[in-house]
């Protein structure tokens, strides 16, 4: 009787001349070897950078996202963040130590439990209530010390995509609770510049108003505003800055003020160049207020100096 088998590369059914045969033809027979020995040369060439890094104690940032298994990029923003250190040994050459990566994975060991999880070992009932008590409390102490995402969109007037995508660049600690995102109250604060009361504030100025009011650049006037801690609101997409807080700090009261004198006022007066009014002013210490990309000169000091000079043989 004749032995019917299914070949093992093209699965069509063949009549069998022995019991030891496993395909229907020579050709299936040649195709299911070419097919191992290419299986065999993919594992070999998927293994071979594993056995070369085995026994490296240095390594670079590939070969370091080939051990951890992750992508090179993960590895430059865990060195970037500082969790993973690396030495750069010229402008296109950085390396890390196998060791530095075995510290950063035992010093950030993985503790979460999931709630609800029958993992842990069951507790006593007043145990688990007075644990229940405390997890409570601390998130209601969490919530107190954080803006929920709606408070945050109503207070600054911005969108839920704007707010999570800024909070992940200028790492806003978040906080999850229930599914939904609480973001810190002082790093959101800190962020919209928002050091007083802004609710007491009534003058604001566009960005575009406080650039032909002060003559400064939009990044010159977000450094500047930055810096020192003006108040800033946002609201569907336009920045405002307080107009009295820019006034005190950049007075431009005194541009008016017959006290003082321009550096182009004093070029013009008495037919001096820029560089030897610098000269004077750091020699002779005149008084000098900056306002905006002005200097202005006290203008008794200056009189006095002139007169000096002209005293002088």
């Amino acid at each position: 009787m004749k032995t019917t088998k299914k070949c093992q590369f093209c699965g069509k059914p063949f009549v069998t001349r022995s019991g030891m045969q496993r395909y229907c033809s020579e050709a299936c027979q040649t195709e299911a070897k070419r097919a191992r020995t290419a299986q065999k040369n993919n594992l070999f060439k998927v293994s071979l950078p594993l056995m070369e890094i085995q026994h490296q104690e240095y390594l670079t940032f590939s070969k370091a996202a080939t051990l951890m298994g992750c992508s090179r990029q993960y590895i430059y923003k865990l060195v970037a963040t500082g969790k993973l250190k690396a030495s750069r040994i010229s402008n296109r050459m950085a390396i890390i130590r196998r060791a530095d990566i075995e510290r950063m994975l035992e010093g950030n060991p993985y503790h979460r439990i999931l709630p609800g999880s029958t993992s842990a070992p069951k507790k006593s009932a007043s145990s688990s209530q007075s644990s229940k008590r405390e997890i409570r409390e601390k998130e209601n102490d969490e919530v107190l010390n954080f803006y929920s995402g709606e408070e945050v969109m109503t207070i600054y007037k911005v969108k839920q995509s704007w707010l999570y995508t800024s909070a992940k660049r200028n790492r806003i600690p978040i906080c999850r609770i229930a599914g939904k995102n609480y973001y810190s109250k002082r790093h959101i604060d800190e962020f919209f510049g928002v050091s007083v009361d802004i609710s007491k504030i009534t003058d604001w100025l566009q960005t575009e108003e406080a650039e032909e009011v002060f003559g400064m650049k939009p990044s010159a006037l977000r450094a500047y505003a930055y810096r020192h801690k003006i108040p800033t609101k946002r609201e569907y997409g336009r920045t405002y800055y307080s107009k009295s807080h820019l006034d005190e700090l950049r007075r431009t009261d005194l541009v008016n003020d017959e006290r003082y004198y321009t550096v182009e006022q004093v070029q013009r007066i008495y037919g001096l160049s820029s560089a030897n009014i610098c000269h004077i002013v750091k020699v002779k210490h005149i008084e000098k207020v900056k306002v905006g990309v002005k200097n202005l000169l006290l203008r008794s000091d200056v009189e006095r100096v002139m007169a000096e000079r002209n005293e002088q043989p």
